[in-house]
């Protein structure tokens, strides 16, 4: 991961930050496009499971991407989630992160799997919103304080272009005011049910107080003070699981308060319900998520027998597993099998492979990340990196880009050279020099 200043700000640059979407034009997977190269295949195959997904056909299925190291398994789970579109749930996870000594494995992987529903919601809610025209605290000494005056109550004017109100408030609302630095000429939102404060922005017609502000103008309110307002929010099974689990009255309330430490199959039980009964009534809409779990050899068997259950529901998203092994033990068994993944389960999910890069795809990957990170390089020295990548890896190339650029600013070169390569290569070894020296030195490391 590298870090690099653009225009005032710092940006992270890391190894899939480049990646767009999968590349696919009239449904055909080109070359070299958003952000991917090679793998037309596999990226083909993807395409097909994301249009499935966006017509809701794929639910409660699994996808397995099967392929040696550095082949782009971890940049095509990422191009479907930029393909399906921001609102769509993408939850990633690692084999090994279900093991914790806080929380079961079946607690960690429900959780992951209901974070990976989304649910968008339509809410009618009472509101009160206008320009701020006049402002009156009430103030009462705190009660563990008599010398601090903290507010009791406030009474606001608020106009719009058609009418002006006076309204009073408790302690909750003046807070806000207070903590929200609100003043006359400022546009503020009020929840009549809950009080919630938002100030919108300052009124365009509102006196300016500086020549420069950090303030946000907008017009000032139309129509009526009290108003009935669509509010359109898109939330995952975990959080409505979190608000049921407190009996929130509100999904607002999701908002407020603590995590408990366990959800029961009770309380998602009732959310389930709930969330039928939404859709039913037009009030919300579920959105197919994905769960990416990377090392999925890392799973053991309760673990698989859990997954194989939870594929069967009804509220289920689309799991998209990932794996660089052959044929392993099963974990928590001594039985081997494909990926380290049991037979039967294997079988109910679908297969895409991802193939080795060749001199070609190399080439343009590196040329990509060259230029996604704006190094300088010399041709002699990038054709010693792209044959770097052919004989050992392309992962041992694209690590060597960090290195190579502190190298040539210490050696007070404009552009990255082949001698930079070469030192390089010497400083940094690659995984098979690194395994002939263990082999060198085998009797003096510690066993």
């Amino acid at each position: 991961m590298a870090i690099r200043p653009v225009e005032g700000r710092f940006e992270r640059i890391g190894f899939h930050t480049h990646i767009r979407g999968l590349g696919i034009r009239n449904g055909k997977a080109e070359f070299s496009a958003d952000g991917m190269i090679g793998q037309v295949k596999a990226r083909e195959a993807a395409y097909i499971v994301v249009q499935m997904i966006k017509k809701g056909k794929m639910a409660g299925r699994a996808i397995l991407l099967a392929g040696p190291p550095g082949t782009g398994k971890t940049a095509i789970a990422v191009a479907i989630a930029k393909e399906l579109g921001k609102d769509v749930p993408f939850i990633s996870l690692s084999g090994s992160e279900i093991y914790s000594t806080e929380l079961k494995k079946t607690e960690i992987l429900m959780r992951a799997i209901r974070r990976a529903i989304g649910v968008r919601i339509k809410e009618m809610r009472e509101v009160i919103e206008g320009e701020v025209k006049k402002l009156e605290y009430k103030m009462a000494p705190h009660p563990y304080n008599p010398y601090q005056q903290i507010p009791q109550s406030i009474t606001i004017t608020l106009a719009t272009d058609r009418e002006e109100k006076k309204f009073t408030a408790g302690t909750e609302v003046a807070m806000a005011f207070l903590q929200q630095n609100i003043r006359e000429g400022d546009v503020v939102l009020i929840d009549r049910e809950t009080g919630r404060t938002t100030k919108l922005g300052r009124s365009r017609n509102a006196p300016k107080t500086y020549d420069i502000e950090g303030e946000i103008y907008i017009d000032p309110p139309k129509g009526s003070i009290i108003k009935e307002k669509e509010f359109v929010y898109t939330l995952t099974l975990h959080d409505l699981d979190l608000s049921r689990a407190r009996r929130g009255e509100s999904v607002l309330s999701l908002f407020f308060g603590g995590e408990r430490e366990e959800i029961t199959n009770e309380v998602r039980a009732e959310v389930d319900e709930i969330v039928k009964k939404w859709v039913e009534e037009g009030r919300a809409e579920i959105i197919p998520g994905v769960l990416f779990i990377d090392e999925v050899h890392m799973l053991d068997i309760e673990a698989f027998a859990f997954l194989n259950r939870a594929l069967e529901s009804e509220m289920a998203p689309i799991i998209i597993f990932a794996s660089n092994r052959g044929i392993t033990k099963i974990r928590g068994t001594d039985i081997e099998s494909p990926h380290g993944i049991p037979i039967d389960f294997l079988d109910r999910i679908l297969i895409i492979n991802t193939e080795p890069y060749g001199e070609k795809e190399i080439r343009e990957i590196l040329k990509l990340k060259i230029r996604e990170e704006e190094i300088n390089i010399d041709d002699d020295a990038f054709e010693m990196l792209v044959k770097l990548g052919v004989e050992n890896s392309l992962r041992y190339s694209l690590i060597l880009l960090g290195p190579l650029k502190e190298l040539a600013q210490i050696n007070n070169n404009d552009k990255i050279t082949k001698e930079d390569v070469e030192k390089a290569a010497q400083l940094f070894l690659d995984y098979r020099k690194s395994s002939e020296i263990v082999k060198k030195y085998e009797k003096l490391f510690l066993v």
